[in-house]
């Protein structure tokens, strides 16, 4: 009795291990219509390049399945026959089912069991129709070199209001969003995140939301780099074309105390920071360039908290829901006046505004008199 005991204590423990390992799994299947004997094959499109995860010969019916470890965060797939391809995105443990019919197959196709991979879909079609238009514009003669180039920016810019508008900032924490971002128009990105300005708040919108959903994901810190890279040379860019002014030298004593409650519910005064430099924030998060300002100071605490940068970020939004959800990743004192008091006590006629305090709680200069804040937070220390 006792060795039948452990027959099936032995047995439970092995059905558990196989519950186990096929929950972290995921799956890709379905049928290639009018391929047969094509090899189909299946990529991981990794930051590091394409790397082959499985090959199926597909028989007379097409059909195939493949298998692979969940992804801890949003990760990217290709399905592909010869220069035809299907991309697939996946969260984690689900099932994408793929109904395609060759040739062709990277337009006819259809996909079930995933609302990323039907919203990547849509993406490649309309990414699809972009070229052969631009191929079309460039194949016609009765247009001049300035006349087709004008006519290639055009149709881009409409693109990429389209995609920003209805897939970017619709829900930036999802695949197809980060998807987007990457879609190229032969060679070339679509979206340049290294020199155009929409296009860097795409990417920013993208990666301050990838900083919160998936924290830690070596795609999301790609984003984050890559946004600030845009944003440093934007700043260049700027710097150079600035007139050069001299502001107004002020020197003010001490601060107009606050006294809010933070995210987490606990008073946070700005007395209690003395010590520390100070970068006192009136911000927004329904601006539209939120993202984008999230992610300079999060640059910047990253930079120098640990030297004695602190940040007290005061927040105007009305909504406390919304407020709280996109401070819960924050590093420093993010803090709610609904009221607008705090507005009043320091003169602040727009958000976002700023103010630098040193280290002995002195307020030094707001954000009219600062050329490079960086340089002014660094002098400070």
């Amino acid at each position: 009795m006792k060795r039948l005991f452990q027959t099936m204590a032995a047995g439970a423990v092995l059905a558990m291990a196989m519950s186990s390992c096929q929950q972290n799994k995921f799956t890709v299947e379905g049928t290639i219509e009018g391929a047969p004997d094509s090899v189909l094959y299946f990529y991981n499109m990794s930051l590091s390049g394409a790397q082959l995860l499985d090959s199926a010969k597909l028989d007379a019916q097409g059909a195939f399945s493949f298998r692979g470890e969940a992804p801890q965060a949003p990760e990217f797939y290709v399905l592909r026959i010869a220069d035809q391809i299907i991309n697939v995105s996946i969260d984690s443990t689900e099932t994408v089912a793929i109904k395609a019919q060759w040739p062709n197959m990277s337009a006819r196709y259809e996909v079930t069991g995933s609302a990323n991979c039907e919203k990547i879909r849509e993406l490649a079609l309309m990414q699809q129709d972009l070229t052969r238009r631009a191929m079309a514009v460039e194949r016609d003669m009765s247009l001049s070199r300035q006349q087709a180039q004008d006519s290639l920016l055009s149709m881009m810019e409409s693109y990429k209001q389209q995609v920003t508008a209805n897939y970017i900032f619709q829900e930036p924490s999802q695949a197809y969003a980060y998807f987007a971002l990457f879609q190229t128009l032969g060679q070339y990105l679509i979206f340049n995140p290294q020199a155009n300005r929409n296009d860097v708040k795409a990417f920013a919108a993208v990666a301050t939301s990838w900083d919160t959903f998936h924290p830690g994901s070596e795609r999301g810190e790609n984003l984050h780099n890559i946004a600030l890279e845009g944003m440093k040379n934007l700043r260049l860019v700027d710097a150079r074309n600035a007139q050069q002014l001299d502001p107004n030298k002020v020197v003010e004593s001490g601060v107009i105390e606050l006294r809010l409650t933070d995210n987490h519910g606990q008073q946070r005064t700005l007395t209690s920071l003395k010590g520390s430099v100070v970068l006192l924030d009136f911000h927004s998060f329904t601006l539209k360039d939120s993202p984008q300002r999230i992610l300079m100071l999060r640059d910047l605490y990253n930079k120098y908290h640990a030297q004695g940068l602190e940040i007290y970020q005061v927040s105007v939004d009305q909504d406390e829901h919304f407020w709280r959800q996109m401070t819960s990743q924050l590093p420093w004192i993010s803090v709610r006046d609904e009221v607008g008091n705090t507005l009043q006590n320091y003169n602040v006629q727009a958000v976002p505004e700023f103010f630098l305090i040193d280290r002995a709680n002195q307020l030094q200069k707001r954000s009219s008199q600062i050329k490079d804040l960086e340089a002014e937070i660094k002098g400070l220390l």
